[in-house]
């Protein structure tokens, strides 16, 4: 009984056919997010989530569209003078797999393979969506879904940059560190994905505040973010190591108290406690499935065009047969679609023909190598002991360091490099960029460390983000608040390390954007 009810609310959530009245709801959540994070680097990231857009339409319009073997539903309503003026500024925003966040946010689960985007972006479509309620008569649902996509995603980016440079701030102990790795982290390499219709700033935004909260002891709130984390992408169920660590730790330092067996019994509950909350999110999502593929009388109606085309395109709705994996053990339907559909496992895109895509995940792979690298050797009883002994009499740090080789950052170097690891023998390699710019810190915070370790320029330009100090300036020259534009503004002077790092990142940033937003191949 008690599952079935779960699953009739969970149900009422991700079906779009009876719309909640969510939008209050969503706005709380991000004000309440606002106040969690809230400092003062939020202005300084407004311009550049904007500068995305302009481009982005203008390229659109000028370059013609690739003709992609990529999912491209049927539109079911008219559109009007309005919506074409909607989808020439926005559509390069719905390539890819966003024309898939944007069926399910329209439609529902209804095919098969929908069953690979976790439930939590749509959702919050849809609170944007109702939102939108008022302009429904000039507006198609469409348009409204892509109004939301720009808008929200605009949200959570700017959030997540807030809430990187929060936990920045807690976990380096150096606040001009985080600082630039707040604003690398606006000049994503995996930027387009963070504007675009996909489930990366949503999930940015949830998995870097969490940390910041876990950082603060704010173990409750942590996990609830976390599990949250977890309905928007299925990496999340990573983000468990950092609640598992946590409370090791606090299990090794209260080992002198009286009754150790006591302690191990109170270890091993918030253990289980930890994985319960982080795998409901997914069980749940893998238990709806099961009941739309694999129980009688679960299917709903669905329109002619949506149907001709899982004729034409072979794919499978719930009215068909059921699938194999209702037949399993555990019947994940997960692990079945990555296989079936986009051939995902380990080392099977390991093939000749892959080598460009391994090309293009070659300059993340190496930025998390070598931070690893870096690190393990700065820190070897560090790591030898995971973390949780940080120096061999206990008393005294090895190396009492700032910045990204703080101890602290330990337990994140770890969840970089597992899921580096995961990523490059199981995944399409090509996504490596967004997997790991959307999922951990690492990625901003090493070439932070770099930036301010080998920049002598950057001594020249210190400033403050909310006080830029102009008599630190040259004669005749102005500091600028963004100490990154700044070295941009004296490329030919910077050192080349510094020019490797925003080569990196500003050439990821303008070809994702040009190449994505015309169905070229950057996914």
């Amino acid at each position: 009984m008690l599952p079935r009810l779960v699953m009739d609310s969970w149900t009422q959530v991700i079906l779009p056919s009876q719309p909640a009245k969510v939008g209050i709801t969503g706005m709380s959540l991000a004000f309440f997010l606002i106040l969690l994070n809230g400092n003062s680097f939020l202005p300084v990231t407004q311009p550049k989530s904007w500068f995305f857009f302009t481009p982005q339409a203008l390229f659109n319009a000028i370059i013609p569209d690739h003709h992609a073997e990529a999912f491209s539903p049927p539109r079911l309503a008219p559109s009007g003078f309005v919506d074409q003026l909607v989808d020439g500024l926005l559509g390069g925003l719905s390539r890819w797999d966003a024309e898939h966040f944007l069926f399910i946010a329209e439609h529902g689960y209804l095919y098969e393979h929908n069953f690979a985007f976790f439930p939590g972006f749509p959702l919050a479509l849809m609170v944007g969506t109702e939102l939108l309620r008022p302009l429904r008569g000039l507006l198609s649902l469409r348009s409204c879904l892509l109004i939301s996509v720009a808008s929200l995603n605009f949200l959570f980016f700017m959030l997540a940059a807030v809430a990187l440079h929060d936990l920045g701030c807690l976990v380096l102990h150096c606040p001009r560190q985080a600082f630039y790795a707040a604003l690398l982290f606006c000049l994503s390499p995996a930027n387009v994905f963070l504007a675009a219709g996909y489930s990366e700033a949503l999930f940015a935004l949830l998995t870097f505040s969490a940390m910041g909260q876990l950082e603060r002891g704010r173990v409750w709130t942590s996990g609830l973010l976390f599990a949250i984390a977890t309905g928007v992408r299925s990496n999340g169920l990573v983000s468990v190591g950092f609640l598992m660590h946590s409370q090791c730790q606090g299990f090794f330092s209260s080992l002198t108290m009286l009754n150790p067996l006591r302690q191990l019994f109170k270890l091993m509950a918030s253990l289980f406690l930890s994985v319960f909350t982080l795998g409901l999110p997914f069980a749940l999502f893998q238990y709806y499935a099961y009941t739309q593929f694999c129980l009688p009388g679960s299917a709903r109606p669905i329109p002619e065009p949506l149907v001709q085309l899982a004729v034409d395109k072979g794919y499978r709705i719930a009215e068909g047969n059921e699938p194999p994996w209702c037949f399993w053990d555990v019947p994940l339907i997960y692990s079945y679609i990555q296989d079936v559909y986009w051939n995902v496992g380990f080392l099977k895109y390991y093939e000749l023909r892959q080598v460009p895509n391994f090309l293009l995940a070659a300059p993340v792979t190496i930025l998390v190598v070598w931070a690893t690298w870096t690190y393990v050797t700065t820190h070897p009883w560090l790591c030898l002991t995971l973390g949780l002994q940080r120096s061999k009499n206990n008393k005294t740090l090895e190396k009492p360091d700032l910045g990204f080789l703080s101890p602290k950052v330990f337990v994140y170097l770890v969840h970089a490099a597992v899921l580096l690891l995961f990523g490059g023998l199981c995944m399409h390699v090509q996504v490596l960029t967004r997997f790991l710019g959307s999922s951990t810190p690492i990625v901003y915070w090493f070439p932070a460390h770099l930036l301010q370790d080998q920049e002598p320029l950057l001594r020249s330009l210190k400033t403050v983000p909310w006080k830029p100090l102009a008599e630190d300036s040259p004669p005749g020259q102005k500091v600028p608040r963004n100490p990154i534009m700044g070295l941009l503004y004296r490329w030919k002077t910077c050192s080349p390390v510094t020019r490797y790092i925003l080569g990196y990142f500003l050439t990821y940033w303008l070809l994702g954007l040009l190449l994505h937003c015309n169905f070229l191949p950057w996914t």
